[in-house]
């Protein structure tokens, strides 16, 4: 199986002020030094302002690859460092775009996580970026990144292998849900998850009921 390596982990430097709702946001986050500790709600010591639309069991740990973090750097001119995107983990050798719906990687000797959905942009992002029209320009390029799960907790380190131990067969990709979702994608992780095959992560579930309903 493919074979990464984390190259930086990152969490909350400190909270800003922010126009959205919530009023902060905890988008900055940044690599620290040494081994962090990972549980079933993602990085000890790491937090989510907006904990409606960001965070919980399903969105525990957001990785990008350094691939992508290149291509935006050549894009805007700039240097998109560790942690710039509000990721937890800059990875390279596996792709988190490119990763199955449900693919399971093994980091270090302890931490097993599981992909489970597609970064969405926010306003929140576009205003952290001050690019113009910064939500569509990234919802274009269809370099999203991944949320994973916690199944096994541990401690996650930058210098870590990532071990790809295990890809789903059906093939369908964070980005191509993210960006090219097809109906029969849809019917085949629904059918997968009511065959106990697949965790679906729960943000799925709505839109894909209305779907198959609209379609049955």
């Amino acid at each position: 199986m493919e074979l990464g390596k984390v190259l930086a982990v990152c969490r909350v430097h400190q909270l800003h002020p922010d126009a959205g709702n919530v009023g902060v946001t905890a988008i900055d986050k940044r690599a620290v030094d040494g081994p962090v500790k990972v549980g079933p709600l993602g990085l000890y010591a790491d937090l989510q302002a907006d904990r409606k639309h960001h965070g919980g069991r399903d969105q525990a740990v957001y990785a990008y690859s350094q691939d992508d973090a290149d291509y935006w750097a050549a894009e805007l001119g700039r240097e998109i460092p560790p942690g710039f995107f509000g990721e937890n983990l800059r990875i390279s050798g596996v792709e988190a775009t490119g990763a199955v719906i449900g693919e399971r990687w093994r980091i270090g000797a302890d931490v097993l996580l599981e992909v489970t959905s597609p970064r969405v942009p926010c306003a929140t992002f576009g205003r952290r970026m001050g690019e113009p029209q910064w939500v569509k320009r990234f919802t274009e390029a269809g370099r999203v990144g991944a949320y994973l799960r916690v199944l096994s907790k541990g401690t996650i380190a930058a210098g870590d292998a990532v071990v790809v131990e295990h890809r789903p067969e059906h093939g369908i990709t964070i980005g191509r849900y993210f960006s090219e979702p097809t109906l029969e994608d849809i019917r085949t992780l629904w059918r997968l998850k009511e065959s106990g095959q697949l965790d679906l992560a729960e943000a799925y579930l709505p839109a894909f009921e209305r779907i198959l309903r609209q379609n049955a």
